[in-house]
């Protein structure tokens, strides 16, 4: 038998339309009741004011975007232009070279890059600190030479772990795109005054290589016990049996007994300096 279509009453579509207007109704009575209270207790209020194009440089809509702009960018910030790619990676090779896939998981890596980035970072830390922000916040400095201080070190920084064909690519790829003037650039102490968008992605692609040279030489002692294993397995004729399954154990041996994460930690911390 064929089922009959209900017909759609209305009264299902008027009874929680009216529900939800006696809500709203509510909610409005309720706010303009707040309102009167915050009123009469003569509280302060906020008031911004979009309408207007001029403003003064403490008010400023435009600075005030551009300060959520950076804030919603330093998770970048901290990323790429600090040592935590080159750690964050390593650590990475590291957990696949020894095959144990969740062990230690994301967020334990994530913890312990982070908190080994402060740890290198902190003089470099706290030297913006010393000559950027306390004179900012002193007030004998204005935001911008603040952020020009405050470059520098994290410059000094990038410098002395960039590769000097990545940062002659990027200042010639710059040069050619008038960015900069590379003939300007030629020692040192210029390099400093090179801007952070042509130092950062130098920077980047040196941690790129260091951080898969790491991985590299972090795969070989490992890659020499399973191919003892897998050859001691087929000679005794056991092929049927996974040789990830046997190194596994010998791999966490020959970690724990090397001890492992010591070496690993201060050999990381060691290639900044």
């Amino acid at each position: 038998m064929k089922k009959k279509n209900k017909v759609l009453s209305p009264e299902r579509f008027i009874k929680p339309g009216i529900g939800f207007l006696l809500s709203l109704a509510a909610m409005i009575v309720l706010s303009g009741f707040l309102t009167t209270g915050v009123s009469a207790a003569e509280s302060p209020s906020i008031k911004i004011d979009l309408s207007s194009g001029a403003a003064d440089s403490g008010s400023s809509t435009l600075d005030l975007l551009f300060l959520l702009a950076f804030i919603a960018l330093i998770p970048t910030f901290l990323m790429m232009l600090t040592c935590f790619t080159r750690l964050i990676i390593s650590f990475s090779f590291l957990r696949n070279a020894m095959g144990v896939a969740n062990s230690p998981p994301n967020q334990v890596i994530t913890g312990i890059s982070l908190f080994l980035t402060i740890f290198i970072m902190f003089p470099v830390f706290s030297q913006i600190k010393t000559e950027a922000y306390d004179p900012y916040k002193a007030g004998t400095i204005q935001l911008e030479e603040a952020l020009n201080e405050g470059q520098k070190p994290l410059k000094i920084f990038m410098l002395k772990q960039v590769y000097d064909e990545d940062l002659d690519m990027f200042l010639s790829l710059a040069d050619s795109q008038e960015i900069v003037n590379a003939e300007d650039y030629d020692s040192q102490e210029k390099l400093t005054e090179l801007s952070i968008f042509v130092i950062a992605p130098a920077y980047i692609t040196s941690e790129l290589k260091r951080a898969f040279l790491i991985g590299f030489l972090l795969y070989i002692p490992f890659l020499i016990i399973d191919l003892v294993v897998s050859s001691t397995l087929m000679a005794m004729g056991m092929m049927m049996l996974p040789p990830a399954m046997i190194s596994m154990p010998f791999k966490l041996m020959l970690f724990i007994v090397a001890d492992g994460w010591n070496l690993l930690i201060e050999s990381l911390i060691v290639s900044f300096n």
